[in-house]
């Protein structure tokens, strides 16, 4: 199985994530992703040379007016030594009332809000986005199909409005190879509650991946190594 606890200190080491004294806030949806790289950075912070702290902040959306069980969760963050936090916002009426790509927008500006607004009110200088390899790719064919663009989102991105640095520390993993690790170890998950879970244009794109993937073996990986051979939004080597 790939070492992703040490893809993870590799993210860190080339794109300088973390700094001595940073207080990170972890953002967990409860997926894989986030609970993968929630368990890397509580195992990362016993040995990195850099001392930081960690909390984690999840948004509820409370789709369907039903709360999300974070039980298994908050029992995981407590094994680890790791507070959770959680905010809860009915939003299921707002968004059914709205059309499906506007109301993937408004859902992703009101979490991301609620997720920078609890990290700095816990004093982090740093929120933590479980974003990987294949969103990194995701995104970069999203921005060029939909607006002509070669970018991505950057593996660090300081947000002035917030005076918060948005770090994305799973960028060299892989979904497959996260999907390995959080089955090997167990992770505790909760189900994605969003309505429109598969049936948006990244799920598409997505599609599109996979299927140049089984075509070109490798493809992927290669756009990646591309995007950092050429310093697309910040992902070449320092």
């Amino acid at each position: 199985m790939v070492n992703i606890e040490g893809k993870l200190r590799s993210a860190d080491e080339i794109y300088h994530m973390i700094n001595h004294k940073d207080r990170v806030a972890v953002a967990i949806s409860g997926g894989k992703d986030s609970m993968a790289m929630l368990s890397c950075l509580s195992s990362y912070k016993n040995y990195s040379p850099r001392k930081f702290s960690l909390i984690a902040v999840a948004f509820d959306p409370c789709f369907q007016g039903r709360e999300i069980d974070y039980s298994s969760i908050i029992d995981y963050c407590r094994d680890v030594g790791v507070h959770l936090r959680i905010k809860r916002c009915n939003l299921g009426d707002a968004i059914s009332r709205t059309e499906k790509g506007t109301a993937c927008s408004l859902c992703s500006r009101i979490r991301r809000g609620a997720l920078h607004q609890m990290a700095i009110s816990e004093g982090c200088n740093k929120i933590a986005l479980g974003h990987h390899m294949d969103d990194v790719v995701e995104t970069f064919f999203l921005n060029l199909f939909q607006g002509g663009r070669f970018e991505t989102f950057s593996p660090v991105s300081y947000l002035s409005r917030k005076k918060i640095t948005a770090i994305r520390p799973m960028v060299l993993c892989t979904e497959q190879e996260i999907k390995r690790y959080s089955e090997y170890n167990n992770l505790p998950t909760v189900a994605n509650p969003c309505p429109f879970d598969g049936k948006t244009y990244r799920d598409k794109i997505k599609k599109f991946i996979e299927d140049q993937n089984r075509i070109y073996p490798g493809f992927m990986s290669n756009i990646f190594s591309a995007m950092q051979k050429s310093n697309i939004s910040g992902f070449g080597k320092k």
